[in-house]
């Protein structure tokens, strides 16, 4: 079905629902790179004159990627919630975008809605917003998760310590991680990105970290970001595998690519929740997307990079995870330039994944060869710490030196606490407290944590 649009004095037309979303898009270079971008501003604008108009229910009757062909298509539709789906039913995307700006759609509603959305719907009505509206929107979404410490709540932020060694040391592993513990870092999850995708090298890194938090007694969880069947794999003889990673996309074709499908990941969760690790919660599934990954793999069906990131968090909100990341910035400057279309990006995907019941983190990153900077990232983070983003990345000297990019640190953590008066993780928070890493003000100054446990810490690391 065609869409058209007349706007300064010319008569736009798109050919398709593809093509109406994809011209509605921000600029951003991958939907250039891919050929889907409006070729002028005019387009642009005259594409979101359309969107706007379009019934929201529209999503529901044409499809952007055949059900026939399409695992996540199938997975979308067949879950769809028509009965949460009823109050916004009747609505445009310009019309659903006013109510979730008003102040009827409060915590509440929007819980109580996000099983009626399809990401087709969030993408679209994202597409219609500047970045306060991103920012305000998802600041009312509450998502919370739990499995030894509960995240997402309001008014905290949890970081993820990020310690990768190039050549997976286990010694400059354990140092990094107990800088990250010493500022405070730490209550999302204790994630390796292992150097080797083997058992071997995932169940050494595993024992690592979960003999740091058993002889500390730390309320966090420990992942090693290794392939989904390495996982299932280390399971299987007995390693202590607290949180099960995966990296997913929003086409079947994608997560081919990444040699997954939605049967693996429902075993390998199954496989997790058996061993019942949690003390508070039992979501154990992390995953990583973002935007371009579909279109890198040439499996994005047409999509324009934003609409099959958002199609992503279809699949992630299926396995209740305890996190789930747009690594945003990682791909390059040949899906999003500079500064401004990371920004862009990062707000959007919060916003659809909050959206959508998604526990969303973002990790506030870019490349080397990217036009951005740290300045630039300083600018994302406390933008998302305003929209109530669940957690970032904390990585020494926020220079990732296995991954080689730039992300956030442990410092960075610290500011973006302090400025907007966020706090960790309530059970992490307490460890902190009675380990005399975090005063009684809130505050950490790991140069003045001179209390028993701090000192404990420090002489593990020097032991180790």
């Amino acid at each position: 079905m065609a869409y058209r649009h007349s706007f300064a004095g010319h008569r736009y037309e798109f050919a398709d629902l593809k093509t109406l979303l994809a011209k509605a898009s921000p600029a951003r270079a991958g939907d250039r790179l891919a050929g889907l971008a409006a070729e002028t501003d005019e387009e642009r604008v005259a594409a979101r004159f359309a969107l706007a108009d379009l019934p929201l229910d529209t999503f529901l009757n044409e499809e952007l990627i055949p059900y026939e062909t399409d695992e996540v298509t199938r997975l979308i539709m067949d879950g769809h919630d028509e009965d949460a789906f009823a109050p916004v039913r009747g609505l445009t995307v310009g019309g659903f975008r006013d109510w979730l700006l008003s102040d009827a759609a409060d915590e509440a509603a929007l819980k109580a809605l996000a099983p009626g959305l399809t990401p087709e719907m969030a993408a679209a009505v994202s597409k219609l917003m500047r970045n306060q509206d991103l920012i305000a929107v998802a600041r009312k979404c509450r998502v919370v998760t739990a499995f030894r410490s509960t995240i997402g709540l309001a008014g905290r932020l949890a970081i993820r310590i990020q310690p990768n060694h190039p050549t997976d040391d286990l010694k400059g592993i354990a140092a990094s991680t107990l800088d990250g513990l010493m500022y405070g870092c730490g209550d999302a999850v204790i994630g390796i990105n292992p150097a080797t995708d083997s058992p071997e090298a995932m169940a050494r890194l595993l024992h690592l970290v979960d003999d740091l938090r058993q002889r500390y007694d730390i309320p966090t969880q420990s992942c090693v970001l290794a392939h989904v069947t390495t996982a299932m794999e280390v399971m299987r003889r007995g390693a202590p595998v607290d949180i099960v990673f995966q990296s997913v996309a929003g086409t079947q074709k994608a997560n081919e690519s990444f040699g997954i499908n939605l049967a693996m990941l429902a075993e390998a969760r199954e496989m997790a929740l058996a061993l019942k690790r949690g003390t508070v919660g039992d979501n154990v599934m992390y995953f990583e997307t973002g935007q371009g990954a579909a279109l890198s793999a040439d499996a994005h069906e047409g999509l324009d990079q934003q609409t099959v990131e958002a199609r992503a968090y279809a699949v992630a909100r299926a396995f209740s995870p305890l996190l789930t990341n747009t690594v945003v910035g990682f791909i390059g400057p040949e899906y999003l330039f500079d500064g401004k279309e990371i920004a862009r990006a990062g707000l959007e995907d919060h916003f659809c994944g909050k959206l959508l019941g998604v526990p969303m983190g973002v990790d506030v990153c870019y490349t080397n060869h990217a036009e951005a900077d740290q300045d630039d990232m300083d600018n994302l983070l406390t933008l998302l710490g305003v929209a109530g983003c669940n957690f970032v990345m904390g990585v020494p000297g926020a220079d990732d030196i296995m991954l080689s990019y730039q992300s956030t640190s442990y410092h960075d953590a610290l500011y973006v606490r302090s400025a907007l008066g966020l706090k960790p993780a309530p059970e992490f928070e307490a460890w902190l407290r009675a380990m005399n890493i975090m005063d009684e003000r809130g505050q950490v100054r790991p140069e003045l944590a001179g209390g028993a446990g701090a000192a404990q810490l420090l002489e593990y690391g020097a032991a180790e």
